[in-house]
């Protein structure tokens, strides 16, 4: 019995306060439990009946660093402040909480409401200036030592993480042996999946591209169920995504891939969050089988990031959309420096309005496309022109590479589901058939993985009969014929089965961004900028209402208004301005004669002589040469 326990106490109950760190401890740990739970004798020794004590477990498992997801606490410190309970026992007040922002609130609860708090070396009163200092100091040490326990075991972790020989959990593809050594998968058709996986995002680009020829062909992904076993699942966004940005796969080791979470409310659940690439903590190269090296997997990561449509936050481009307008993504206006949206309403064309929708401004402004497009496609195919050749052969071979690679999967698909097939006919055959709630289920599955096989075998033959006949290796004499045809991509480009979607991307393969400022009179100022850091600029002549709106407009006029007095007819005075570079309103380069009589007409000049019939070039028969050369009447031709 205890001189600090007096009636007041013993009339209410006396609560027994149990915690163990983790579910190991509570399986391995049996002897501290058992110290634990006989802290009921030592109430009964400080004067408490058997009826008036409390045992609050419910923390079994559960971690004393913070108190948000411990419920058995919650209820201990509500039940205090209602005063219901006259004395806390616990093995150790680190058994309590290790965490002074949870330790002291609790004091002070205790001490204004007069409820004790015990341990193995005593009792103690918190509303005591003594008791208050003795548990405060324990609180203090057991914080301490919490901090102490993980930086040494952090300490340890991240020593062996350097060395990239911490036991992370493998992705499908990669297992560990016996002795720790990781490699491939022994299973080819695991092996063929995965390879084909960054196979196809190479060639298309994006995750859901992927996923749906996946889907088409009818091609599983393999996964890993909650128990770490291969099962094989369709294909989703979320499973190619992983596959794609897991270093792993490149033979990496990386520790400190994500972080946790900056949670304002303390009632939400900490959550995990990816790092960007440059801030990966701990990255080993060259520590597994690798599936693609680590400069591909540096290219694939910018594609997915780059395919993100968070224009303003990220300055991504997105990923390439239909649409004819061609810089969709990749136009950023040279005023303000924002990115500029596709607008086709009215007409395609270029707006920035990023200043108008966040701060209410005026738009910046905004261009006509048809002819930004036309002038960044040309300086494109201008660029790409000497390594045409090389290009075309490359993306043939890619094309090759692809489609084998599609045939060698849909045949290992076949090969597994027949596997799959085979065993159940064989689990069925064992079972005895008399058991007829065990039959009818294997019966089930086997009929299952019979259908599976008929799908996978049709998805085949469909593939097979789709793939056009192997073409043979060129000779010299074939292959100086393909190097003559070079030049085919402005072709390739205009064709109507290349869709928009595939010009953007072609583009973009070049082009980093294309920045556009409209100037004052008729002249866009296109900056190109390329991937490798190079900037080309095109002055883009565009469509205005009026010859004034012209940059050389008042020139022009003035030099018609010369002509026409000198009596030349209009056609020839717009070969003449043509030849000295002018231009009518609407045509991009060429003055065209409506437009050199609209501005005489305008100053009231007449042409003294005017034509009564057409100039006929030379080597062209005018309607009565050919009516005489075929003995014809002219009114019938």
């Amino acid at each position: 019995m205890s001189e600090l326990v007096q009636l007041t106490h013993l009339k209410r109950k006396a609560v027994v306060y149990i915690r163990q760190s983790t579910p190991h401890q509570v399986l391995s740990n049996q002897e501290s439990l058992r110290l634990q739970y006989a802290l009921r004798q030592r109430a009964r020794e400080l004067g408490w009946h058997e009826a008036d004590i409390d045992v609050i477990d419910a923390d079994l498992g559960l971690s004393a660093a913070s108190a948000a997801h411990r419920g058995g606490f919650k209820e201990l410190v509500g039940r205090v402040g209602l005063s219901e309970v006259g004395l806390i026992l616990s093995v150790d007040v680190t058994r309590i909480a290790r965490n002074c922002s949870d330790w002291y609130p609790l004091l002070d609860i205790c001490g204004l409401r007069g409820c004790l708090i015990a341990d193995r070396d005593g009792v103690y009163d918190p509303g005591s200036p003594n008791g208050r200092l003795l548990l405060g100091l324990k609180g203090t040490i057991s914080e301490l030592e919490l901090h102490t326990i993980r930086s040494r075991l952090t300490a340890g972790l991240i020593a062996k993480a350097t060395r990239g020989e911490l036991a992370v959990s493998l992705p499908v593809g990669l297992v560990r042996d016996e002795s720790g050594v990781v490699l491939k998968d022994p299973n080819i058709a695991v092996r063929d999946r995965l390879s084909l996986v960054f196979q196809l995002f190479l060639k298309v680009r994006t995750v859901a591209a992927v996923m749906r020829m996946l889907n088409d062909q009818g091609l599983d992904l393999p996964r890993r169920d909650r128990h770490g076993e291969l099962c094989w699942a369709r294909a989703t966004v979320s499973a190619v995504s992983m596959i794609l940005k897991n270093p792993a796969y490149a033979g990496a080791f990386v520790y400190g891939r994500t972080r946790m979470r900056d949670n304002i409310r303390t009632d939400r659940t900490p959550a995990k969050i990816a790092r960007p690439i440059d801030d990966w903590r701990i990255v080993v190269k060259d520590r597994y089988p690798a599936y693609i090296d680590w400069p591909t997997y540096e290219k694939i990561r910018n594609i997915v990031s780059d395919n993100r449509a968070e224009y303003m936050r990220t300055k991504t481009r997105g990923a390439p959309r239909d649409g004819e307008l061609l810089l969709h993504g990749i136009a950023w206006c040279a005023r303000c420096g924002h990115k500029m949206y596709v607008r086709y309403k009215g007409g395609g064309e270029y707006v920035c309005n990023h200043l108008r929708s966040h701060a209410g401004l005026p738009t910046c402004q905004h261009i006509r496309a048809a002819r930004v497009d036309a002038a960044v496609a040309d300086a494109f195919l201008t660029a790409l022109a000497p390594a045409e050749f090389d290009a075309l052969s490359r993306a043939r071979k890619a094309q090759s590479q692809v489609e084998l690679a599609l045939r060698t999967n849909a045949e290992r698909e076949v090969e597994r589901t027949r596997y799959a097939a085979a065993l159940a006919q064989r689990q069925f055959n064992r079972v005895d058939p008399d058991n007829r709630l065990v039959a009818a289920e294997l019966e089930r599955r086997w009929e299952t993985a019979l259908m599976e096989v008929r799908a996978a075998e049709a998805a085949l033959a469909e593939q097979t009969a789709a793939r056009p006949s192997p073409q043979r290796p060129m000779g010299k004499a074939l292959e100086s014929k393909v190097v003559a045809l070079a030049g085919r991509l402005p072709q390739i480009w205009v064709d109507p089965a290349t869709t928009d979607a595939h010009r953007k991307a072609l583009l973009r393969c070049l082009v980093e961004k294309v920045i556009l400022d409209r100037g004052a009179h008729d002249i866009t100022l296109a900056r190109i900028v390329w991937r490798g850091g190079a900037v080309t600029e095109l002055n883009v002549k565009m469509r205005v209402n009026s010859v004034a709106k012209l940059s050389r407009g008042q020139e022009m006029h003035d030099r018609v208004l010369e002509l026409a007095r000198a009596g030349i007819p209009d056609d020839k005075i717009a070969n003449i301005l043509t030849s000295e570079g002018h231009r009518s309103p609407n045509s991009a380069d060429t003055v065209l004669p409506i437009t050199v009589q609209r501005i005489r007409f305008a100053a009231g000049i007449k042409v003294a002589v005017q034509r009564t019939k057409w100039r006929h070039a030379p080597g062209i028969l005018s309607a009565n040469e050919v009516a005489t050369t075929l003995g014809i009447p002219v009114n019938w031709l």
